[in-house]
């Protein structure tokens, strides 16, 4: 038994048959109560992800979420290096990083902003456009390929839980 902010959780007894250091070789880990903590499930779900988002499109040299930040700037024309780090939840200093990035490839250009004139706008240019148009195909048929033995109404729905989950 733990107390968390004041609460006591119940931590489950150990399996009596689990060998101390026995999973140095692969062997199955005993993970107690994180088997049923949902953050732990999504971390791993998320590492399965992205390691198979990492080897079969290794060649595009671009991660999920730099992905996701590129397809963010297309269909937000405009917005600003500021309210794209905080509508993601990084520092603007490592968005600054990954947005160089995108210029030397020739996927943004920054411009300065219409309304403020300390912030540059960001666009994705024809160059990134046509990545784009490789990329995304390609990263929903690998999810696709992922889920592709679940019932639809079961991804749709853990679609909508995983929003619900984030909008909370």
């Amino acid at each position: 038994m733990s107390i968390h902010n004041n609460e006591i959780i119940n931590l489950p007894e150990r399996r009596p048959d689990a060998k101390p250091d026995s999973c140095d070789h692969g062997e199955d880990l005993e993970i107690g109560v994180l088997d049923g903590l949902v953050a732990y499930q999504l971390r791993r779900a998320q590492m399965r992800v992205y390691g198979h988002f990492a080897q079969r499109l290794e060649h595009m040299q671009i991660t999920p979420g730099q992905l996701a930040l590129l397809v963010k700037i297309f269909h937000n024309g405009g917005i600003s290096q500021t309210a794209l780090a905080k509508a993601n939840g990084i520092e603007r200093s490592t968005l600054g990083e990954i947005v160089d990035r995108f210029e030397k490839r020739e996927w943004v250009e920054r411009r300065k902003h219409n309304s403020d004139r300390r912030a540059y706008a960001l666009y994705v240019t024809e160059q990134g456009r046509l990545f784009l148009d490789s990329v995304v195909p390609a990263a929903v048929a690998l999810e696709r390929e992922l889920t592709a033995s679940w019932p639809e109404k079961d991804r749709a729905r853990l679609l909508e839980l995983l929003k619900a989950l984030a909008d909370s």
